[in-house]
């Protein structure tokens, strides 16, 4: 750590799906550790509030991640405002919560082309001019639901277990000078849990049953993620293809069998 205390002084960032939830803490984080960082977004407005907080220190780019032409121009947009890349945080995501009988090709595809392959064109393009470099930190955000099936996730579940594996094959072909870890939240407080339990028959009833299947008893919130994406990126440097997982115990521990 730096003299001043500040673990991401002169190191720029990208982050993605940084207009709310987990994007946006994790700019506010890292630009009070000291990173300039590019916000990216496709909501013009929000990303413009977020970015005119944060300040000098950011700067943003409204794309759609989902348009490998899209990223590519944001990158490379990136690269010229920040003067090089030194860390990417892959947040930007969708749920769209969806029976299987209503999963059509087109809500399939809105899902996995944003959570999936949006973070491969982040990462191959953003990764390779890191590469060139000589190094920095890739984080992609995946999900409790990388290990875990859940009904009505099914395109959800699939993007975030590739989101997992995509990051360990990334991990290994960026070796040794880029390191690719992933982090995996629970049930998070964001606008996007809002709108999964909004869209569901019994919206009360969702939120408290998912929370009493957590053992430590609440859902987690973005800073928590924010924290924990800033140590994978600023404290475990000879972490890479790893997956930390941020779930409150979900995945570790199974229901009690009395009351």
């Amino acid at each position: 750590m730096r003299s001043d205390g500040l673990r991401l002084a002169e190191r720029r960032a990208i982050i993605t799906g940084a207009s709310s939830g987990i994007g946006e803490a994790t700019a506010r984080r890292f630009v009070d550790e000291g990173s300039r960082v590019m916000l990216v977004a496709r909501r013009a407005e929000a990303l413009g509030r977020v970015t005119a907080e944060l300040g000098e220190a950011a700067t943003s780019y409204v794309a759609d991640v989902r348009d490998p032409t899209q990223v590519e121009a944001m990158v490379e947009a990136a690269v010229k405002a920040l003067g090089g890349i030194d860390v990417v945080v892959n947040s930007a995501g969708v749920s769209n919560p969806t029976a299987l009988a209503d999963l059509t090709p087109d809500r399939w595809r809105e899902v996995i082309d944003t959570n999936l392959s949006g973070a491969f064109y982040v990462c191959r393009s953003a990764g390779l001019r890191m590469r060139d470099a000589g190094g920095g930190a890739i984080v992609n955000v995946a999900s409790e639901s990388s290990f875990l099936g859940e009904p009505m996730y099914v395109a959800y579940c699939a993007s975030k277990g590739g989101i997992l594996t995509l990051t360990k094959a990334l991990a290994a072909e960026l070796a040794p000078t880029v390191r690719v870890n992933a982090v995996c939240p629970g049930t998070v407080q964001t606008p996007m849990l809002d709108r999964d339990f909004a869209a569901l028959p019994d919206p009360e009833w969702a939120r408290e049953a998912t929370k009493r299947r957590i053992p430590l008893g609440r859902f987690c919130s973005p800073e928590e993620v924010a924290e924990a994406i800033l140590y994978l990126v600023a404290e475990a440097t000879f972490a890479t293809g790893m997956a930390l997982n941020l779930d409150g115990g979900t995945t570790a521990t199974l229901p009690p069998m009395v009351r």
